[in-house]
């Protein structure tokens, strides 16, 4: 596993050890982190606080052109939400955890030119499974299901 990736499921387990929901998501301009997320929708009372939001958020303001030049790494297939941040700053390519626990708009990033990567990671699985177990009436709240 790559370090971007470590990086991203760090942020899912620090999410899960405030008491939130294990989702994490790092944002990688030319080899170097410059934005770290994790869902933050309990902790701060958020509707909008997901991983890759909150990573996207603090990355910073910067201009499309920087984001062109990034890659943004996330535990979970991204929700229609984070997946219209993600075209909106037209970042390029996103790594995905995995899909198996939640499937998000793969399909349609694509159709808007990202390219999408898919590990199927066993830990980034193990997370969500455990989490969705433990917590279905939080994980439902937050998916919007």
């Amino acid at each position: 596993m790559d370090e971007f990736m470590r990086a991203a499921i760090d942020e899912a387990r620090q999410g899960l050890a405030e008491g939130g929901i294990p989702i994490g998501s790092v944002v990688v301009h030319e080899g170097r982190i410059v934005g770290r997320g994790h869902n933050r929708r309990v902790q701060q009372g958020s509707t909008v606080l997901h991983g890759e939001m909150d990573a996207l958020e603090r990355a910073g303001r910067r201009p499309v052109s920087f984001y062109r030049a990034c890659t943004l790494y996330t535990t979970l297939s991204p929700c229609p939400m984070c997946s219209g941040a993600i075209v909106l700053y037209k970042i390029p390519k996103v790594v995905i955890g995995e899909n198996r626990t939640f499937q998000g708009e793969e399909r349609w990033l694509a159709s808007h030119g990202v390219a999408i990567e898919v590990l199927q990671d066993e830990e980034c699985i193990g997370l969500m499974r455990e989490f969705m177990t433990r917590h279905p009436q939080l994980w439902a709240e937050d998916i919007g299901e």
